[in-house]
């Protein structure tokens, strides 16, 4: 039976630009790193404090995300933070661009947004 996420996979259109946002501003510890020259493309395999990973995938030419958020398929990837307020913070320092706070209409927690180098939307979400 299902337990919990193990991943969560990402394709970006630059490699380089995608791995110093995840490792540098967002401070993921890398696991593995793989190059895949049959297929032309890099594996970068990233754990969150809890054991979650993100793989981050090249590929040449990826097509790009055909709408912001509502395209079918992943909506967003949100992460758990303790406080939104203290994270947005650390997220700014870093040039990150944040959307403002806004409260959860449904569980009352304060949550926001912002996007990787490729636009993907990414949640922090207070609990």
């Amino acid at each position: 039976m299902l337990k919990t996420v193990h991943h969560v996979a990402i394709i970006c259109s630059d490699y380089a630009r995608s791995k110093a946002f995840y490792t540098e501003t967002l401070g993921l510890r890398i696991v593995a790193e793989t190059h895949r020259s049959a297929r032309g493309s890099w594996k970068l395999d990233l754990a969150l404090e809890d054991g979650t990973q993100i793989e981050l995938f090249s590929f040449p030419d990826p097509p790009p995300r055909p709408d912001r958020p509502e395209a079918q398929g992943l909506r967003h990837l949100a992460f758990a933070v303790e406080d939104v307020a203290e994270t947005v913070d650390w997220l700014e320092a870093r040039g990150v661009s944040v959307e403002p706070v806004r409260v959860d209409a449904l569980t009352k927690r304060r949550f926001t947004f912002f996007a990787d180098p490729d636009g993907l939307p990414l949640e922090i979400y207070e609990g």
